[in-house]
C-alpha cells in the first residue's frame, strides 16, 4: 500500500510515498485493498481523492472536514490548495 486513509468517512488518501500521474495507489478500507490511478503527480504526505467529488461538497481527511471542493474533482486527483476552498463550519 501507498496510500492511508484513516476513517470511512474520508473522501481522500494521503500517500506515503511519491506518486506519478499512472501510478496505482493502493490505501485500505475496512478490510479491503482499493486501488485508484493517479492522474496527476503527487508529493509525499499530500492528499489524493478516493472518489469523484463534485464542485462544493466537503474534502474529509481524517474524519474531518478540510474544506470544499473548488471544482469537480475526480478520483485519483491530487487535492491541494489549487482545488480546496477553505470552509468556517457552523460552531
Amino acid at each position: 500500500m501507498n496510500a492511508v486513509m484513516i476513517d470511512k468517512k474520508d473522501t481522500v488518501a494521503v500517500v506515503i510515498e511519491p506518486i506519478h500521474r499512472g501510478d496505482v495507489i493502493s490505501y485500505k478500507m475496512d478490510n479491503d485493498i482499493k486501488t485508484i490511478t493517479a492522474l496527476d503527480d503527487i508529493m509525499i504526505y499530500h492528499k489524493v481523492a478516493i472518489h469523484t467529488m463534485k464542485k462544493g461538497s466537503p474534502v474529509v481527511k481524517y474524519g474531518e472536514h478540510i474544506g470544499l471542493a473548488a471544482k469537480d474533482i475526480q478520483a485519483g486527483e491530487h487535492v491541494h490548495e489549487h482545488n480546496v476552498e477553505s470552509h468556517r463550519e457552523n460552531l
